[in-house]
């Protein structure tokens, strides 16, 4: 059977306003051919004019088979798991998100030579502005710990580096929903081409994800022009049920989700995947007390990374789950997104 190309994606995906901007395309593109532009320009990538299918007829379609919204996507709540947990890092971590469990499960993980790399997304601490990276060293995932809210990369797209570029073979990816959908369909490709990303994947780490915001709109237009607040000023933002701005100072802005209704990217309101049902573990803060991470471990590769930390006294975990809010918090986010 011939395989679809980026032409078919541009028609099923990208023309139809659907796309997630995980960067999938992107990092396995063989040619290199597919790219986003520069902030605000676009909310879905471009092709710059060369396709091996099209132009060359040889077998591709790596961009369309890795790409969460070709098909339709998951519409769960918790998802399955064996487990789900509260849990903390046991040492400091300026920058932490909720508990800090992700960033201890994956500093163990390296130290301990259960992987060689983990792929995220970086932020400048002056602009906000994400990046999509390849961290090596316990003390740089330290350093880059923390949710990001604001979007203009693809977040993936570092999956290419890390894999083709510097050959690392045992790799853990962060990713919000849309990012884990995408792994997953590289992961179960018959796709020579994705080969290389699946075999090189330990780890997938989903991370809880209401939605995403486009950076230009809510850091130029909403913070900078209606708030006169400069990123520079800002110490972090936190998304629970609102956006809460904390300052350098001490003072905080907290804005209603309604009201930032206009700078959430276009693609996210076709998700209906808060916990990342597909990854190894998810972590958010939902459903934990404060300090705490939630922890969905939803298969023995997720509870042997989570044992080795604890074993290695990197994590502490707990018992103390209030899974309804979780659940009522999925459910919240399906409806919202389901078509009407």
């Amino acid at each position: 059977m011939e395989k679809k190309n980026y032409q078919d994606l541009k028609k099923e995906v990208w023309d139809k306003g659907i796309c997630a901007g995980c960067g999938a395309c992107v990092a396995v593109c063989p040619a290199d051919a597919i790219c986003f532009g520069k902030p605000g320009e676009m909310g879905c990538p471009g092709n710059i004019g060369y396709c091996k299918s099209a132009n060359d007829e040889v077998s591709c379609g790596a961009c369309y088979d890795a790409c969460p919204r070709t098909g339709s996507g998951p519409k769960d709540t918790t998802g399955p798991f064996i487990e789900i947990i509260s849990a903390r890092a046991s040492f400091d971590i300026p920058k932490k998100q909720s508990g800090g469990a992700v960033t201890a499960i994956l500093s163990n993980a390296l130290d301990a030579g259960l992987i060689d790399a983990v792929v995220t997304v970086s932020e400048d601490r002056w602009s906000l502005r994400p990046s999509s990276v390849v961290i090596t060293s316990t003390e740089e995932l330290v350093h880059q710990a923390g949710s990001r809210y604001n979007w203009w990369v693809p977040l993936v797209a570092a999956l290419k580096t890390a894999v083709i570029e510097k050959k690392y073979k045992h790799i853990a990816v962060i990713g919000v929903p849309c990012v884990v959908q995408a792994l997953k369909k590289i992961r179960e490709s018959d796709n020579d081409l994705l080969k290389p990303y699946a075999d090189a994947i330990r780890l997938v780490v989903g991370l809880f994800c209401t939605e995403t915001f486009d950076y230009a709109a809510l850091v130029n237009g909403k913070l900078r022009k209606e708030y006169n607040i400069d990123t520079w000023q800002i110490e972090r933002l936190d998304v629970r049920g609102k956006l809460e701005v904390t300052m350098k100072d001490g003072s905080s802005l907290t804005l209603p989700l309604k009201e930032l209704e206009e700078s959430i990217r276009p693609g996210c309101h076709f998700c209906q995947d808060l916990t990342g049902v597909f990854s190894d573990i998810s972590a958010g803060a939902v459903g934990s007390p404060a300090g705490f991470t939630t922890l969905i471990i939803r298969n023995d590769a997720g509870k042997m990374f989570v044992e080795s930390a604890e074993r290695n006294k990197r994590l502490i975990t707990g018992k103390d789950i209030d899974i309804p809010a979780i659940e009522k918090l999925a459910a919240a986010k399906i409806k919202k997104n389901s078509p009407s």
